[in-house]
Formats: structure tokens, C-alpha cells, sequence
């Protein structure tokens, strides 16, 4: 990896993690639904218009109708559904905690593409799945202990905890439905084509429970953040990257963002770092690591294994 591909890795880090302290800035103003709805919106506009301007609208329109259901369902497995339940799970948890929680998203596909596409799981890959499942209990039981000093119900942390892993579960479902779903198709269409179905699907609940309050010139600029930085610009550059450096090192950008997003949320927002929350991000991103075979074996098992050999 190049210095240039290293450098657009970390800003992509950088932008996704971002979007959990956007998250948590405009979610008390605009609510749920409005604040998503206006992601999703400003993101599918911006990537339709890049998808247009690199091919011609016929063959664009063609493809998005012909791949309409498909897209549609993975624009609310992999968009509306988990942004809402992040923002519902940011009333709650910081913006450093949602990030560190997000990270578990591989563990979930591992799960998924298991029991649905039959992927083999090695025994160091169920090693990965129960560290990273043990570092996600810690961190929960940390944030209970943190938010009783708050006045928040042990109940009501766990259930934003629980949304916020719900909404990685479901983005586990929407890789492996993608990939049999929508193997052929560019990753382009497939994002403008899925960001346009989550406005869709957002939009009547966006307009039902739209904020009578009239929104902070802060929480406007977490919408533009979260739709232009964290929606249309990232997902362009993590096109660009998986073309320049592979799908395989691209999503090393999963270790990288809960990084970011601890670090926006107490540069920006004061959020308190706790040991324990530290430590639960470490096994998550251990067990991560395991789970998706990007550590293949751990330190010691080759020479192990060659002195095993020889004495065979």
C-alpha cells in the first residue's frame, strides 16, 4: 500500500467515524427518522449525480430498475434500518461507544455468511467470534456502570446498546444478501441505487414526525456532514480504494474507525474515556481480527507447527 492509498484509508477512517458524532449532535433536534431521511437523501443525490456523470443515464436507469427489488431491500438492511437504529442507540450511548460497536460488524457477516452462504469458520475463527462477542458484553456492562452516574436505567443502556448491535447484525445480513443478490453489479450503482431506496422508505416517516422546533444551525451541520462527508465522499472514496488496493485491504478500515470516533467524541464533545470501554474496543477489534481471517494464526502456531513436522 502506497503512501497515497495509506493516507485515503485514514481519511475514509476518519470521515466514518465522524458520522457517530454528527449522529449524536443532530439526533436531539431533528429526531430519528428526519435526521437519517436527510442522510440517506443528500448521499443518494450526491452519488446519483457522480453515477450519471460517468455513464450514460439509459444504461444507469436500466440497471436500477432492473436490480429494483434487490436494491430496495439492501437500501433498508444495509441504510434505513441501521442508521435509524444508531441514532435511536446515540439518545443514549456516546458517539465513542457507537463506533467501538460498529467495529463488530464483521463478526456479524462472519455469522451470517455461515449460516446462510455455508462459509467455512476455522477453529481460530470461532476463536475471533467469542473474543470479539466477550469484548461487546464488557463494553455494555461498562456503559451501564458509566450511565448510572447519568440517571440512565441499567434497561435503557442496554437496549441502546442492543440497538446499536441489532443495526450491525442487520449490515451482516445485507453483505451476504449483496453478494447473492447483486454479484455483477458495480459498487457505484449498488450504493446510489441503495441510498435512493432508504430516501424512499424514510421519507413518509421522516415528514410524520419532522421536529416542530425549528433545528440548530448545529444539528444543520451534522446533516451536511453526515450526507456529504460521511455518505457521498466516503463511499466515492471507498469505491476508489477498492479499486486501487482491493476489497481484502480496504476493509482494514474497520480497525481504524472506532480510532476516529472515540477520538471526535471526546475531542469535540468532552465524551469520558474509560479504561474498561478501551480494553472492550481492543478485544472487539482482536476478535475482529480472528473472526474475518485477517490474522491467519497467531504468533508461535507456524513454528509450532514446523517443529511438528519435522518430528513427523
Amino acid at each position: 500500500m502506497n503512501p497515497v492509498d495509506l493516507a485515503q484509508l485514514l481519511v475514509l477512517a476518519a470521515l466514518w467515524g465522524g458520522s457517530f458524532l454528527f449522529i449524536r449532535v443532530g439526533v436531539t433536534d431533528f429526531g430519528v427518522a428526519p435526521l437519517m431521511a436527510l442522510r440517506v437523501g443528500i448521499g443518494a443525490a450526491f452519488l446519483l449525480l457522480v453515477l450519471f456523470s460517468r455513464r450514460s443515464p439509459r444504461e444507469a436507469l436500466g440497471t436500477l430498475r432492473e436490480r429494483a427489488v434487490p436494491l430496495l431491500v439492501v437500501g433498508i438492511l444495509n441504510s434505513a434500518a441501521p442508521f435509524c437504529l444508531f441514532a435511536w442507540a446515540e439518545l443514549t450511548l456516546s458517539a465513542g461507544v457507537t463506533s467501538v460497536i460498529n467495529a463488530t460488524t464483521p463478526l456479524w457477516g462472519a455469522v451470517v455468511a455461515y449460516l446462510w452462504l455455508k462459509d467455512r469458520l476455522s477453529g481460530l475463527r470461532v476463536a475471533g467470534l467469542a473474543v470479539g462477542f466477550a469484548g461487546v458484553l464488557a463494553l455494555v456492562g461498562d456503559q451501564i456502570a458509566t450511565h448510572a452516574g447519568d440517571g440512565a436505567s441499567p434497561m435503557t443502556t442496554a437496549l441502546a446498546a442492543g440497538a446499536a448491535l441489532g443495526a450491525t447484525l442487520l449490515y451482516g445480513i445485507a453483505a451476504s444478501y449483496t453478494k447473492r443478490h447483486l454479484t455483477g453489479v458495480d459498487p457505484l450503482t449498488v450504493a446510489a441505487g441503495t441510498m435512493t431506496a432508504a430516501t424512499v422508505v424514510l421519507l413518509p416517516f421522516a415528514v410524520a414526525s419532522w421536529p416542530v422546533t425549528s433545528p440548530s444551525l448545529h444539528a444543520w451541520g451534522a446533516v451536511l456532514g453526515l450526507g456529504v462527508a460521511c455518505t457521498g465522499v466516503a463511499y466515492l472514496l471507498f469505491f476508489r480504494l477498492i479499486a486501487s488496493i482491493g476489497p481484502a485491504r480496504t476493509i482494514t478500515v474497520t480497525f481504524v474507525i472506532p480510532v476516529f470516533g472515540i477520538l471526535w467524541g471526546a475531542l469535540f464533545l468532552g465524551e469520558r474515556v474509560s479504561t474498561g470501554m478501551v480494553g472492550a474496543c481492543v478485544a472487539i477489534l482482536a476478535g475482529t481480527a480472528l473472526a474475518t481471517g485477517f490474522v491467519k494464526r497467531l504468533p508461535g502456531m507456524g513454528a509450532r507447527r514446523g517443529e511438528a513436522g519435522a518430528r513427523h
